[in-house]
């Protein structure tokens, strides 16, 4: 007797397993939950997958995603331990790791989730070996090194979530002073996502009018207007947030999700993310670093060359220097 299932339906042909745009998220933790709401809300993917460590937390928060696809369009998702279910994946976005902990800095993160890395990447890329990586996990320009020489993926095919937050921080303190909209200000935050990242002040516009142009001492020594407070508020943003509420995920979420976006439906947009940078801006070291770089669906297309400063190019290759000198002790 035909099942109610059979009733219903007539079979055409098998559906396809897997679609061009599966995303897999590594890490069901704060970060790696705001990225799968911001993907499944924005109708990025038509199939996620979540991966972990804890089974029941995976089962939790499927469940709980499930439960909300009546009002939105539908994807398939699944989460496990099993690597296996990450078969297929067009992205592969990296948020698992030990989390920052209140007065600690990046760097001093970096062994201890390269460990953690040595136990993912590997089954990832035999799963998906025509994936792009994106990485999240802090430090983040250090571990998207790691998980370019673990991966054996070319260069342009890594990339790290980078200073693009940062970016966004700083596009954000600059519309309170201007009193307009953060996507009408134009400025970057390049170099290391972290203590020594390099404000391009000699790049910041409203509508192509340059903030130099009105003041050409901001962001100098000579700055009398308190323009170099908004750097360093970017640079302690972070641990502000983690020292009122535990962590950081709202904004870095989205900042993924955008990056998403521009991979998994090829729009060529410019963000600043985490790409190796030998050779670029006079950087002698084999390292990753966020500059500006157009994104598509086979990963890095082009770096933007911005014009710097004498001042911006130092502080970027101090900043490569740093971390090269760190990167040269990692054991992975």
């Amino acid at each position: 007797m035909a099942t109610t299932e059979a009733k219903l339906r007539k079979e055409i042909q098998n559906p396809v397993s897997h679609s061009g745009s599966k995303v897999t998220i590594v890490g069901a933790g704060q970060v790696g939950m705001v990225v799968a709401f911001s993907i499944i809300t924005q109708n990025i993917a038509s199939e996620l997958t979540l991966l972990g460590v804890t089974e029941d937390k995976l089962k939790g928060e499927m469940m709980d995603l499930q439960h909300g696809l009546a009002f939105l369009n539908n994807i398939k998702i699944t989460a496990g331990t099993d690597y296996a279910l990450s078969a297929g994946s067009k992205l592969c976005i990296l948020t698992a790791g030990a989390r920052q902990r209140e007065g600690e800095s990046r760097l001093d993160l970096v062994q201890r989730n390269a460990d953690i890395f040595k136990g993912v990447i590997p089954k990832l890329v035999q799963h998906s070996p025509d994936t792009i990586l994106l990485v999240v996990s802090n430090p983040v320009d250090l571990l998207t090194y790691v998980a370019w020489k673990l991966s054996g993926l070319p260069k342009e095919r890594v990339i790290g979530s980078g200073t693009n937050v940062d970016s966004s921080r700083f596009r954000f303190l600059l519309s309170e002073r201007f009193n307009v909209a953060p996507v009408s200000i134009h400025g970057w935050i390049i170099g290391e996502h972290g203590d020594s990242s390099v404000p391009v002040w000699s790049g910041v516009n409203v509508a192509g009018v340059r903030l130099r142009d009105l003041y050409p001492a901001a962001g100098t020594p000579a700055d009398v207007e308190g323009w170099n407070d908004i750097h360093r508020q970017v640079v302690q943003s972070a641990y502000e947030i983690i020292r009122l509420k535990g962590y950081t995920s709202w904004a870095i979420g989205l900042s993924v999700s955008m990056l998403a976006v521009a991979i998994l439906k090829n729009t060529r947009n410019v963000f600043a993310v985490s790409t190796f940078v030998q050779g670029t801006h006079g950087i002698e070291h084999p390292v990753f670093l966020s500059v500006p770089c157009v994104l598509g669906e086979n990963g890095i297309i082009n770096i933007i060359r911005q014009t710097l400063t004498e001042d911006e190019l130092d502080q970027l290759q101090k900043s490569a220097a740093t971390l090269n000198k760190i990167q040269s002790n990692l054991i992975f």
